[in-house]
């Protein structure tokens, strides 16, 4: 089995995030991305990226990180015991899209690597990502696209890999106090080492180089759809959603914040604008009502 090339895999990231943020800009049209550099004084540090009230997109952010340190946060040690005593590096890009307009989707994407390491053991290292949508107004043939791209990445590394990468994903992206999906899915994995270091390697590159295929030509086909105060209020309240999955249960959010990460960039993912009502519901048969009915469940999207 070949031994992980950690410099490959920053190079790759740092690679990614320059493409992602270059696409983003292209389809937006106006809006740039604002970089800041950070050092992180437990050890790594990284490049935050955000373009904020661009002409698309009214808040988005393209994160690089890699830190390392000589303890591993509870967040890493509780479902992975054997790590505790081991010094770790962990490095990622991370992104979320909030456009502007409801009838665009929010983007998340994310593609990590990570290993421990102690002296007189082997290491333990793994990768991890995907991507996924989330919807305010379904659309068949969005979601269609956006897993078809996820398949397309998949494929060349085993039929068996979307569809476990994508119910992973359906499982992983659910708000369990609500009892309903983040939206509708895409692809997540993690621990990915089974394949040995190279193969894995590929598998995370297609991954992450498939987001800018799935995501630009969905926002190219809604980017000029009228809307008005009404699917405004429903897209800030279905954000609030976004934001009580966000701190409650994603492990980078989690990770990040119990590793002494830094705030402003693991919170970059939050949306500039949300609502939350008290017992807040669409109008039944409404417009909005449609994507609790269709959208937000488990679906196989490409034999609908």
């Amino acid at each position: 089995m070949s031994a992980p090339n950690i410099e490959a895999v920053k190079e790759y990231l740092l690679s990614l995030q320059d493409a992602i943020c270059d696409a983003l800009e292209k389809v937006d049209g106006g809006g740039e991305f604002f970089e800041d550099e950070w050092q992180r004084d437990t050890g790594g540090g990284g490049r935050t990226r955000v373009l904020a009230d661009g002409v698309i997109i009214e808040k988005g952010g393209v994160n690089f990180s890699h830190v390392f340190g000589d303890k591993l946060p509870g967040s890493a040690t509780a479902h992975r015991p054997e790590l505790a005593g081991r010094n770790f590096q962990a490095m990622g890009v991370s992104l979320v899209i909030h456009p502007r307009n409801p009838y665009i989707p929010t983007s998340h994407a994310n593609v990590r690597f990570f290993i421990a390491e102690k002296e007189g053991e082997d290491p333990v290292w793994w990768f991890g990502g995907g991507f996924d949508l989330t919807p305010y107004y379904g659309n068949d043939e969005d979601c269609k696209f956006w897993h078809q791209t996820a398949k397309d990445a998949c494929d060349p590394f085993g039929e068996e890999i979307y569809p476990h990468f994508k119910t992973w994903c359906d499982e992983y992206f659910h708000l369990k106090h609500r009892d309903e999906p983040r939206g509708i899915g895409g692809l997540f994995f993690d621990d990915l080492n089974e394949y040995g270091f190279d193969k894995s390697f590929a598998l995370m590159q297609s991954i992450g180089n498939a987001y800018s295929k799935a995501y630009i030509p969905i926002i190219e086909r809604n980017k000029e759809k009228a809307y008005g105060e009404r699917q405004r209020d429903f897209q800030l309240h279905r954000r609030g959603r976004y934001v009580e999955f966000n701190l409650v249960y994603d492990r980078g959010t989690l990770f990040g914040l119990q590793s002494g990460g830094r705030t402003e960039s693991i919170l970059m993912s939050l949306p500039p604008e949300v609502r939350w009502g008290y017992d807040w519901k669409p109008e039944e048969g409404s417009e909005e009502a449609v994507l609790y009915d269709r959208y937000l469940k488990p679906t196989d999207w490409l034999n609908i």
